[in-house]
């Protein structure tokens, strides 16, 4: 049966576009997209490489990851029937029936065909080590809903952000620009992975009740709601910790303390965690999705201007 389905709502009709975009939440893609671009960008000012069609591939290969993970997340709470009413976040195209298990299922196939190709073409260039990374991405997307011990019914949801969507992210797409993995794609992959955790902290912290119905052990249910709130404000200053550590380890890094142009908006949003309740959360989660992206533009903006002073000789 549908959830909250009315004759006379604008829903998607079954199997449409609008639909499709519902399960994929594109939204949602530029969380996987920033990563990217921040490892490109400091593989060009710390370790002077970049190569336009390793760009490309690395961030198909990231977006592809992310709609992986979409699509399994909407089937894999259908499939349990862990949806209830008093879930507050956005609608789910199969528990509403705008597409169906099975057709989600397929489609994560084929994208998993996809990644598969991609990293093909990945290992050509930066070894096995791509198969690995490609290979536990995939189950680590997979596993989030699906299987019998989902990370979704876990307090590890916001750590395996944390790896995939900062470390790993950043780390590699650095890895496969210079061949090696430096001490400052570490830094900028773990400013990023705080923010992106700090997304979902806000997405569990807003359904901690609906998460302890389903049973739902999650880190937010385990820390209570102060502890939660705590936890957040943590996360999202880390981040520009990590930027200002970034910013002193070469000359070339130093533009990336425009990312502390963002730590008003940051504040902001820490304050408002408290605050607010219910679907008034979803403009704390977004915010901290639109603060991700703003984070990701600087530092990618200061590291081409640190090329930039390279290149120039200013620096």
């Amino acid at each position: 049966m549908a959830i909250n389905a009315s004759p006379q709502s604008n829903e998607p009709k079954p199997g449409s576009l609008r639909a499709w975009l519902a399960c994929i939440r594109p939204k949602t893609l530029g969380v996987a997209a920033a990563p990217v671009a921040v490892g490109l960008g400091i593989a060009a000012a710390a370790g002077h490489e970049f190569h336009l069609l390793l760009a490309a591939a690395t961030m198909a290969l990231s977006l592809l990851m992310q709609i992986i993970t979409n699509m399994e997340n909407d089937a894999g709470y259908t499939k349990k029937k862990a949806e209830r009413t008093t879930r507050k976040g956005l609608p789910r195209a199969t528990a509403n029936g705008w597409l169906t298990v099975s057709q989600v299922e397929w489609a994560i196939k084929f994208c998993a065909v996809l990644v598969v190709l991609d990293t093909i073409y990945l290992i050509a260039y930066g070894g096995w080590i791509m198969a690995l990374i490609s290979a536990t991405s995939v189950v680590a997307a997979y596993m989030y809903m699906g299987g019998p011990r989902p990370i979704a019914y876990t307090p590890f949801g916001e750590a395996t952000v944390f790896i995939f969507f900062g470390l790993v992210a950043v780390g590699g797409t650095y890895y496969l620009q210079c061949g090696r993995l430096d001490i400052e794609a570490l830094l900028a992959g773990a400013a990023l992975g705080f923010i992106a955790s700090g997304v979902l902290a806000v997405n569990n912290y807003r359904d901690l009740e609906h998460d302890k119905e389903v049973g739902r052990n999650t880190l937010a249910v385990v820390l209570g709601k102060k502890g939660m709130r705590n936890t957040y404000s943590m996360m999202i200053l880390a981040a520009f910790i990590c930027a200002g550590a970034l910013a002193f380890m070469k000359p070339e890094l130093i533009f990336v303390l425009l990312t502390f142009l963002c730590l008003p908006s940051a504040i902001d949003l820490i304050k408002k965690l408290p605050r607010f309740s219910g679907l008034e959360l979803n403009e704390v989660m977004f915010g901290t999705v639109k603060l991700e992206l703003r984070f990701a533009l600087l530092m990618t903006i200061g590291s081409i201007l640190g090329v930039v002073a390279h290149w120039q000789g200013w620096l």
